[in-house]
């Protein structure tokens, strides 16, 4: 019997293990065997996370609160979780290891970026393809060059006003030809001289492969079929997020879009399962608020843990 598992070995994951550990509890991390560390260890370089005034490789941020962790107790287990019974508790988690029963969950499964969906994109996604302006527009590669957006929603909108203090030109690509943004962010950002929009059009393939970075996109229009050619040196591409949370479908309570949705502080709707990170925050997914709510999430599974043990 364990006294807290954690699902998922991001930030908030890790941070809730450090909290936990510290707290004595002996948390079990369940890793996961696809992207152990989060889609941070997907990014090369990570300027915004406080106390490393250089930057720090995202994988090397992730391995250092790994190390933090398991100084502190944590168990750190490369396993999928492969269906949970929240219905009783103690409650059960399905690995490839068997199951194993615990008295509380936090949930830190995090989210991923929807991807275009082209051979390109993916071969060049240390080359200038990426699903985080906050994170990468900084970097020397973007500044005064013109760059491109794909999106058309808010987030879309953000990441372009947000480029525009780092590129020359920002294309705005969206498949209609009006943005899905609320209508003050969608002023705003077409409002902008640094903003282009290219309406009713898509990427149909990134450039250049060969050369290992970005030099265009090429773009169809969906209306007429016209071909083109953009030259940019990066590609932002903000078209949505996709929690991962289908493993909780049926037993928690989600949104429309699968989010896990919270209650008081980091709490379910089942009482002794909390959640932390990106698989229940679509407004900022950012690594230092999925670490502030993975600090929360194992503060209140150690009060729970209290409380439940008087």
């Amino acid at each position: 019997m364990e006294k807290v598992v954690i699902i998922g070995s991001g930030c908030a994951g890790l941070t809730a293990a450090v909290y936990t550990g510290r707290a004595n509890l002996k948390p079990v991390v369940l890793m996961g065997t696809s992207m152990p560390g989060g889609l941070l260890t997907t990014t090369s370089i990570v300027e915004n996370f406080p106390g490393f005034p250089d930057g720090i490789d995202g994988s090397e941020l992730m391995s250092r609160m790994q190390k933090q962790a398991e100084r502190f107790g944590a168990q750190l287990r490369y396993l999928a979780a492969h269906s949970v019974d929240l219905s009783k508790h103690p409650f059960t988690i399905d690995t490839d290891d068997g199951p194993i029963q615990t008295e509380s969950i936090i949930i830190a499964t995090g989210a991923g970026h929807r991807h275009l969906g082209l051979e390109s994109e993916a071969k060049l996604h240390e080359g200038g393809v990426t699903y985080c302006a906050t994170c990468d527009g900084a970097l020397p590669r973007y500044r005064n060059k013109p760059l491109v957006v794909v999106g058309g929603g808010d987030s879309a909108c953000e990441e372009a006003t947000y480029l525009t203090r780092f590129g020359s030109v920002v294309y705005l690509i969206h498949r209609r030809d009006t943005l899905r943004a609320s209508p003050i962010m969608a002023e705003r950002t077409l409002a902008h001289a640094k903003i282009k929009p290219v309406w009713d059009s898509v990427v149909t393939d990134v450039l250049d492969v060969a050369k290992g970075e970005v030099t265009g996109v090429r773009v169809k229009n969906v209306k007429t079929g016209a071909e083109s050619v953009l030259d940019c040196a990066g590609v932002f591409v903000a078209i949505g997020h996709i929690p991962n949370t289908q493993l909780f479908k049926g037993a928690l309570d989600l949104d429309e879009n699968g989010y896990v949705l919270r209650k008081e502080g980091s709490a379910t709707n089942v009482p002794g399962v909390f959640v932390a990170g990106d698989c229940s925050d679509h407004v900022y997914r950012q690594a230092v608020t999925a670490a502030g709510m993975g600090c929360a999430a194992a503060i209140d599974a150690e009060r729970y843990l209290a409380a439940l043990n008087q």
